[in-house]
């Protein structure tokens, strides 16, 4: 049976979560070439079945936060400045996390942050409101890098059309942009919000200077593939320019040898727990949940300002078996804020829920027929995850033990 993707052709279940070993790390999804061969997953142990993400969650729960606090302290006050100049920088769009962590770091650690915005393909009324929020409740100096409109639809369209991948060229913007940015300003200290070792992702270490990160720098911009298509071949055949595409690419080495510019994850010091985030950033920044459920998923608070952010986990459950519930439900989980039994109920429920609400104004938007985008997920479906039965596709493989082949 043909598998896609290089994904693990045996599909396991975490025993304490509900995440599978189907799930690509970040790193996956942001060198996304169209063969991923050099693809990793979600490594479950194969003797307690037990997750990385769930394991490195007991490594947090065992940290002393107090002394990883005065770690915090010591690097925040290594790069403090005195003369009005921003000293650090945070990425984001005024989400629960980017404003917590950007105004924890302005009023408690008395840092001077820089905000940067890469902003949504199509915002939401709601996550535009949250911004505005963000900046003008929270109190904040705010740039906002708006790509080319013409290029960003026609890269998000090729996306789409060639990977199945609604989000790529806003994760490569949001990635990217920080570290450009932080040159240009003479800013050496980003903070990034959770620490991405609790998803299971290799580019978890945390201290490390910016030259020594692939994930944001890049030596050779030939091997990098855009929309799954190599640039050199995309600039030939879609009548784009070197300069258009530029904006979306990690900054080279070269520009960055002198800078020594630091990227940190602001949840490597303090505990980071979602919804305490959430709380937070409501009472600090004026932020406000979604104002109706999140279709895909049981939540309202989570990745809700672009209007493509439900058809991305729509499509991650095509390509991997793995919808928004499975993602929000694992994390609750392991925050202790449901059992396995509730997430796995809850997966069963809302798990590849077709996000409709917005789904015609992003096909118009993108000039996607609806038609065309069916049969572009159809195609992506990987035959190990998928049996088509009374001409209605089904897994066959769930948490809950019910697909075809359980």
């Amino acid at each position: 049976m043909k598998v896609k993707y290089n994904l693990p052709r045996k599909v396991v279940f975490c025993k304490k979560c509900v995440m599978s070993n189907q799930r690509p790390s970040s790193v996956s999804e942001f060198f996304h070439t169209p063969d991923r061969k050099k693809a990793k997953y979600l490594h479950i142990n194969d003797e307690d079945g037990i997750c990385e993400a769930c394991k490195q969650n007991e490594i947090k729960n065992q940290i002393n936060w107090q002394e990883r606090e005065k770690k915090l302290i010591q690097l925040l006050d290594k790069h403090r400045k005195n003369n009005g100049d921003y000293d650090c920088l945070v990425p984001g769009s005024g989400g629960k996390d980017s404003a917590y962590q950007a105004h924890i770091l302005k009023y408690k650690y008395k840092m001077n942050p820089l905000v940067v915005t890469w902003p949504p393909i199509l915002y939401t009324e709601y996550g535009l409101n949250n911004y505005y929020n963000w900046i003008n409740i929270g109190g904040f100096d705010s740039l906002v890098v708006r790509p080319n409109g013409r290029v960003m639809k026609e890269l998000t369209k090729l996306s789409i059309l060639n990977l199945l991948h609604p989000f790529q060229t806003f994760i490569l913007g949001q990635k990217n942009i920080a570290p450009k940015i932080a040159s240009k300003f003479n800013i050496k200290l980003i903070f990034y919000g959770e620490n991405e070792a609790e998803y299971g992702n290799p580019i978890a270490e945390n201290n490390s200077s910016l030259r020594k990160k692939s994930y944001f720098a890049v030596k050779n911009y030939n091997k990098i593939y855009l929309a799954g298509i190599k640039i050199s071949e995309l600039i030939k055949k879609n009548r784009l320019h070197y300069k258009d595409l530029k904006i979306f690419l990690p900054i080279n080495n070269s520009e960055i040898t002198k800078t020594k510019t630091e990227v940190h994850y602001l949840g490597y010091y303090l505990k980071w727990t979602p919804q305490e985030a959430f709380y937070y950033a409501v009472k600090n920044t004026g932020f406000k949940p979604r104002p109706f459920r999140t279709q895909g998923t049981f939540s309202k608070y989570n990745s809700i300002d672009d209007k493509i952010d439900d058809l991305h986990y729509y499509t991650t459950f095509v390509k991997f078996g793995i919808g928004r519930a499975t993602y929000d439900a694992s994390q609750e989980i392991r925050n202790k804020h449901l059992t396995r039994e509730e997430g796995i109920n809850l997966v069963k429920k809302y798990d590849g829920e077709f996000p409709d609400i917005y789904f015609s104004e992003v096909m118009k938007f993108l000039e996607i027929k609806e038609e065309t985008f069916n049969k572009t997920c159809n195609k992506f479906r990987s035959p190990h995850l998928w049996k088509k039965i009374n001409n209605k596709w089904k897994l066959r493989f769930t948490v809950s033990r019910d697909g075809t082949d359980d």
